[in-house]
């Protein structure tokens, strides 16, 4: 027997039904603001990653390349950028024009730098407050040239060409190689390569073993301390602030443990000497100078790693710019 239509009571309760789980307006405005929210903290959460320390880190050439972080920000904070730059009246006058006519000053619109020292060049990913306006009319002021907003100039020598480009509206990649569009390398991040491990100090410098084994190509006054270094995998010089004072630290890598214990005993008999040498004059180390930090070293071994620690006092830094603090 077929179903006729719903009667009166029939009808009545579907109608309660729809009713009842209808979705009211608020609750579908509820739910779309739930999904934005989610999803600009996605998109925040991604950029964020994009945009951190590793992986920017993960842009600059790095086989065979001594890597240099500077974290300017952090430096401010603790009082200590002016007192690592220097006074004005010790910058370099082409310094002080670039500043001028650029509207470009590290020691206010720098944040962070990361640097890699290559065969092929330097290369630079930088975060600050860049007018690109301002400075590509600088550019192209200096015979230079930008074009997509790739920009490009001649630096000091014919060898030495400058480019640079916005990966961000915050971060600058820059490169100062013989390829007149070097800049552009670091567009992309570099996937299989180690990377270094990020230690917490504003300032960090890392240098693989294949550097460290190549002392002729170092300035005369880091060679001997490199070639104790020779043998080691890798070493990692850090400084950061204790209290009112700066510490340099070291981490070499050794390949064993019995070389890690050596590399003491020779890091603390280079000291010793030295202590002997400046004894020998009648003088005693004076804080205020490379005498009084290097004689302060201390060493020890954990593992295969050697640390080391040189507490940099502020008489040094007040000496090195002359005053200034």
């Amino acid at each position: 027997m077929e179903a006729g239509p719903p009667g009166p009571e029939r009808r009545s309760s579907v109608i309660s039904i729809d009713v009842r789980y209808r979705i009211r307006p608020w609750l579908v405005l509820l739910l779309l603001a739930g999904v934005c929210v989610s999803i600009i903290a996605l998109v925040a959460h991604l950029r964020s990653r994009r945009h951190s320390t590793a992986a920017l880190l993960a842009r600059l050439p790095s086989d065979d390349a001594v890597i240099l972080s500077i974290d300017f920000e952090a430096l401010r904070r603790a009082g200590m950028l002016d007192a690592l730059a220097g006074p004005d009246a010790l910058q370099e006058p082409e310094y002080r024009v670039f500043v001028a006519d650029s509207g470009f000053n590290y020691r206010e619109d720098l944040d962070l730098a990361l640097v890699s020292f290559h065969r092929t060049g330097a290369y630079f990913v930088l975060r600050g407050r860049f007018n690109w306006k301002v400075l590509g009319d600088y550019v192209v002021r200096q015979g230079g040239s930008c074009y997509n907003s790739l920009c490009q100039m001649a630096g000091s020598t014919p060898e030495r060409k400058i480019s640079y480009y916005p990966l961000h509206s915050n971060l600058m990649a820059l490169a100062v190689a013989k390829d007149e569009q070097a800049a552009l390398e670091l567009g992309l991040r570099r996937s299989g390569r180690p990377q270094p491990s990020i230690p917490s100090q504003p300032v960090w410098a890392f240098i693989p073993g294949s550097v460290l084994k190549k002392a002729q190509a170092l300035p005369a006054g880091a060679r001997a301390f490199a070639r104790l270094l020779e043998g080691a995998e890798a070493l990692v010089l850090t400084l950061g602030v204790q209290g009112n004072r700066l510490e340099v630290l070291l981490e070499v890598t050794c390949r064993s443990g019995q070389e890690a214990a050596s590399l003491v005993s020779q890091l603390e008999k280079t000291t010793s000497l030295l202590r002997e040498l400046i004894a020998r004059e009648n003088q005693q180390p004076n804080p205020r100078d490379l005498s009084g930090v290097l004689t302060a070293g201390v060493f020890r071994q954990q593992d295969g790693r050697v640390i080391g620690r040189w507490p940099v006092e502020r008489g040094f830094l007040e000496a090195l710019t002359g005053g200034a603090l």
